[in-house]
């Protein structure tokens, strides 16, 4: 059961008051949602953006496509990870990996988090594999993500409650909310109005008017403009982090090989204050001319790009070929000295990273061994998952068991602040 504020007119007099006046100030309009970019007179923004282009181009080009799509499955449940983080829920890498498999706990709460571990996971798959409504900046594609998503999920993590009237409604995967509802000091827009709001959101950042550059600033203003409306009852978080990965993949600086989310999440005190601090409204005559501040959006925009190539640089170090292949010729050498791998295992964990995946026939090629003792090695490494294979006949690429992961990728995983 998740809890959300969610307003009843005649038990809750202040924030009738509240209301009332936003309503005065036009809050039904969508001009209330103004301005949809900052000015960015400074080109702090155009310059982060440019920035990110070129991370992004080298990161694309650093593996092998067949390796890229196993780091693209890591990366996915690394994503779902910390944005579970975000949201709260602090799923184990481990049971992400069981979800995965098929294999959830018995213990409700946990099982729960499984099942909404799985479903975040698939959902992404379904866009990196494009499968999802395009384009990402569409009607159709937001309630697909939330539809999608919720539908999965077990029915306890389809409720949210009144924390102060104790009233409960149910989520409905896809559906706008019905309800008015208050986010700390924020009140989104009415529900009759959300379709005109979302069709603004739209129709502002998809304008031709737009350059490149500023369609990558606006794929941070789309985020917190997204999550200002706040669609859903539930779940608007998740959707607009699925909805700004999707959106970056198609203006081709986004890509199943980072996260935003790991970013975010391991700032995840400064991102929810920026947010809170875009949501006020215009602090004066210097602070543009819209209903809300563009000094706050500015400021989200910059931390939002700057997480986003702060995250490209580091999976662009991590995955740097010669420092990869340092990292687990290190820790294979170990692993033999230590009789848990057997000898010759590194050269074929090295080819697996250089050339992404080569056929079973070339064991005895790359070890030097006789045919029959190639194939226990190999056979070794495919059983505890540091190469991985669709069939026993087919060519096996590099596996990333969680036992590995501290060593080949280190800080992968790490602890959010929350």
């Amino acid at each position: 059961m998740r809890q959300i504020l969610i307003t009843n007119w005649r038990q809750n007099i202040i924030f009738n008051i509240y209301y009332q006046a936003m309503k005065a100030a036009k809050m039904a309009s969508v001009s209330a949602m103004e301005p949809m970019l900052p000015d960015d007179h400074r080109h702090a923004l155009a310059d982060l953006a440019t920035d990110l282009i070129a991370k992004a181009g080298v990161l694309g080009g650093r593996l092998h496509p067949a390796m890229r799509s196993n780091v693209g499955d890591l990366v996915r449940s690394m994503n779902c990870y910390y944005s579970n983080l975000i949201e709260g829920h602090n799923t184990l890498p481990a049971d992400i990996n069981r979800a995965l498999a098929g294999d959830f706990a018995e213990d409700r709460q946990r099982r729960n988090l499984q099942l909404e571990a799985r479903a975040h996971i698939e959902v992404q798959r379904m866009i990196d594999d494009g499968h999802a409504p395009s384009p990402a900046l569409s009607m159709d594609f937001i309630l697909w993500v939330h539809r999608t998503f919720c539908e999965r999920l077990p029915d306890d993590l389809l409720w949210v409650e009144n924390p102060e009237t104790g009233e409960k409604l149910r989520v409905i995967p896809g559906e706008l909310r019905r309800r008015h509802v208050r986010v700390a000091r924020h009140i989104p827009p009415d529900p009759q109005d959300l379709p005109a709001f979302l069709a603004r959101l739209i129709e502002s950042y998809r304008s031709s008017r737009i350059s490149k550059l500023q369609k990558i600033v606006a794929a941070a203003a789309s985020h917190h403009r997204l999550a200002w409306i706040h669609p859903f009852l539930d779940g608007n978080g998740r959707v607009a982090r699925l909805f700004s990965h999707a959106w970056l993949c198609e203006l081709g600086v986004g890509s199943e090989i980072w996260s935003i989310s790991r970013g975010l999440a391991r700032n995840v005190a400064e991102y929810k204050s920026k947010l809170m601090a875009a949501d006020e409204p215009r602090r004066g005559d210097l602070d543009g001319r819209g209903n809300l501040t563009e000094a706050g959006l500015e400021q989200f925009c910059g931390f939002f790009l700057a997480t986003c190539v702060d995250q490209v640089t580091f999976m662009e170090k991590l995955l740097e070929p010669a420092e990869l292949l340092g990292r687990i010729e290190v820790w294979c050498a170990e692993e033999v000295r230590a009789r848990r791998l057997p000898r010759g295992s590194w050269p074929l964990l090295r080819e697996a990273v250089i050339a992404g995946e080569f056929p079973r026939g070339r064991a005895p090629e790359l070890t030097g061994y006789e045919t029959r003792q190639a194939r226990t090695v190999l056979n070794t490494l495919v059983r505890d998952g540091y190469l991985a294979s669709a069939n026993p006949r087919a060519p096996v690429r590099l596996g990333f068991p969680l036992t590995v992961l501290d060593r080949w990728f280190p800080r992968l995983y790490v602890a959010a602040p929350m």
